[in-house]
């Protein structure tokens, strides 16, 4: 793509995302989802005397973040199809380097190569949105960097640590593969500040309260295209963490610290939330809804149960659709009227009925309505929590009330009532725009009303995860 000059980047980039978008669906195809074990697996060595492998695999966690990533990443290329990027080849370059980035993260099984990974899909999205951003990109996005990397390097650490406490085979004296780090028989002592260190690094990248600081401004001054990155994809990397590396090496740890990442997660919730209702910005809004959502996320899968678990991987799919979705939108709408100011607009629904048609059907998904995606993963989110702790499950379930209120009044403000100066004129969707919109549409309603055509390929890896947790 780097070598492609003018336009003819973003056709190449297409095609490409699409040729991966392929492979996953035939991956899926020859995947026994009634194994709950890795599969699809090589390991070979990379750095061998030091016991460090390429070894790479899924089980069902892993393939449906692929299956989310693969997904989303041609429509967000295509999304940006309107826009004329300055050096487009180096723009598309970035995002599919990215998104190997991303799919690694999702299929690397030993501890350095998740690490590997984990750097390499931060370096694009730097560049993305430190030069196609907003006016306060530069300051925004060193923020974010020095974040992400802060959490980097607590994550390292840990793993670090981890590596010198394994036996290895062969040549090599210590190992970083996932199964040597699961067999390790640590001190509750070691695991307290092990947990410490990785969720650290894990919920800075979610982001959960209070390491989210980050997050409202970046996804406000990126491009919007690196905002459905961010949103969409690169937020799940922290909760696949959770799940690959932490809950199952320093379970102990976990049990130790559960109710104080569950107060943190809930606490989140509200607090995106209010802040949320009081937003007039429309990025920033659903900037902090996404807060809101990762907090019931990461409190259902803390609650380490099957239901939690299970509502926190079919929620990560929920939310990188609706999110996506919404960003989109809000860019098509900030396009045609300069601006993302609530009260500056209104009256869109009179020239726009398929607009407001995929608004609203990405909006009631966002607020779990029943039959759309977003209800499935909520409801089994709280029905964990609940599971777990009576109050705890009635304060997370204000996710629901709250967001409703917050969705719905910008909804109200932004499509309906009298026009403004600059909604007069507004138009309604091109061919292209319905051509982003109406796959994240069908995801909506093929989750909503059969989510056990994702549930059934999760189940199985996440029973194998309980076990490993509580051996």
């Amino acid at each position: 793509v780097l070598l492609i000059k003018g336009q003819g980047a973003k056709k190449v980039a297409f095609v490409a995302a699409l040729v991966e978008f392929a492979i996953a669906i035939v991956a899926t195809t020859g995947f026994n989802a009634a194994d709950g074990s890795t599969q699809f697996e090589l390991n070979t060595p990379w750095v061998e005397s030091a016991g460090i492998g390429f070894h790479i695999g899924m089980d069902g966690i892993s393939l449906l973040m692929v299956l989310l990533t693969t997904f989303l990443v041609p429509l967000i290329i295509l999304s940006a199809f309107k826009h004329d990027y300055k050096n487009p080849n180096a723009f598309y370059a970035l995002i599919l380097f990215m998104q190997t980035g991303l799919i690694g993260v999702f299929v690397s099984l030993d501890a350095f190569l998740f690490y590997f990974f984990w750097e390499v899909a931060l370096i694009p999205i730097y560049f993305i949105a430190a030069i196609w951003g907003g006016v306060n990109r530069i300051p925004v996005t060193f923020k974010f960097f020095v974040y992400t990397i802060f959490g980097s390097l607590f994550m390292l650490a840990a793993f670090v640590y981890l590596y010198f406490q394994t036996a290895g085979t062969g040549v090599a004296a210590h190992s970083s593969d996932v199964q040597a780090f699961y067999q390790l028989a640590l001190s509750a002592e070691s695991q307290s500040w092990i947990f410490w260190f990785l969720f650290i690094a894990f919920a800075i990248k979610m982001p959960v309260f209070p390491f989210h600081t980050w997050q409202p401004d970046t996804y406000t001054e990126s491009p919007t295209q690196a905002t459905m990155l961010l949103s969409g994809i690169m937020l799940k990397m922290g909760i696949y963490g959770v799940l690959r590396w932490l809950l199952p090496v320093v379970p102990m740890g976990v049990s130790q610290w559960v109710e104080v990442v569950l107060v943190l997660s809930i606490i989140g919730i509200v607090y995106a939330s209010v802040i949320a209702i009081r937003q007039h910005d429309l990025k920033r809004l659903i900037a902090y809804s996404s807060i809101a959502h990762v907090g019931l996320i990461a409190a259902g899968i803390f609650t380490l149960n099957e239901q939690g678990l299970q509502g926190g991987v079919i929620q990560m799919l929920s939310h990188g659709i609706n999110v996506t979705g919404l960003f989109f939108i809000i860019d098509i709408i900030y396009r045609r009227t300069n601006t993302r100011e609530i009260t500056s607009l209104g009256g869109i629904t009179q020239n726009a009925k398929a607009l407001s048609i995929f608004f609203m059907i990405l909006l009631l998904g966002s607020v779990a309505l029943p039959l759309t995606n977003g209800f499935v993963g909520e409801f089994l989110l709280l029905m964990g929590v609940y599971q777990y702790n009576a109050w705890f499950g009635a304060v997370a379930g204000l996710t629901i009330i709250l967001g409703a209120v917050y969705m719905l009044r910008m909804f109200q403000g932004v499509m309906f009532g009298t026009k403004s100066e600059v909604t007069e004129a507004f138009t309604d969707l091109t061919f292209n725009e319905k051509a982003v919109l109406i796959p994240l549409v069908i995801m909506v309603f093929w989750i909503g009303l059969f989510p056990n055509t994702f549930l059934s390929i999760s189940e199985p890896a996440v029973m194998n995860l309980l076990t490993i947790i509580n051996r």
